[in-house]
């Protein structure tokens, strides 16, 4: 099953987070399948940048968001 979904970056204590397309049987920081944006919870307010076209595309393709994701793409209004 392919999810989209959150993947760590940035440095101790200041975390940001790239929205990337991975097989949900990989790691949470393996390989990925696309890169569709980042999230940036440390500024006020936070930061979200993505690629709407593309991600409605992977959603279309049947890919299942996760939980915090949903919540993001609901917010940025790509999902109702």
């Amino acid at each position: 099953m392919v999810k989209i979904r959150l993947t760590r970056m940035g440095y101790k204590k200041h975390p940001v987070y790239r929205v990337v397309v991975s097989d949900s049987r990989t790691a949470a920081t393996g390989s990925v399948i696309e890169q569709l944006g980042s999230y940036d919870p440390n500024q006020e307010p936070s930061l979200f940048n993505v690629d709407a076209d593309a991600a409605k595309k992977w959603l279309a393709n049947g890919a299942q968001p996760t939980e915090t994701v949903a919540r993001l793409f609901k917010q940025a209004g790509i999902t109702k």
